[in-house]
């Protein structure tokens, strides 16, 4: 596992509860480096901590255009497929 150092003022300058700090620069990494297409939506989502659906909520919720290309539908396909 990588660690990232943010200077001890930067962070407590952070405007959220303790308890949220992390959690909240794990999704907002997430959603940049997705945006910027340096992520899959896969590794976004993980490294954001939510589930396929909570992921999409939230690129939702930020009028961020999902990327999607062909490997993406056919697993989409492949899942779809599936017996229940």
């Amino acid at each position: 596992m990588a660690t990232l150092e943010i200077d001890d003022e930067v962070y407590e300058a952070l405007q959220l509860p303790e308890g949220e700090r992390e959690d909240t620069l794990k999704k907002e990494l997430a959603v940049s480096l997705y945006a910027r297409e340096y992520l899959s939506f896969g590794k976004a989502r993980s490294l954001a901590g939510l589930s396929k659906r909570e992921f999409h909520k939230l690129l939702g919720d930020r009028e961020i255009t999902r990327h999607y290309d062909e490997t993406e539908l056919a697993e989409d396909i492949e899942y779809s497929e599936s017996p229940a």
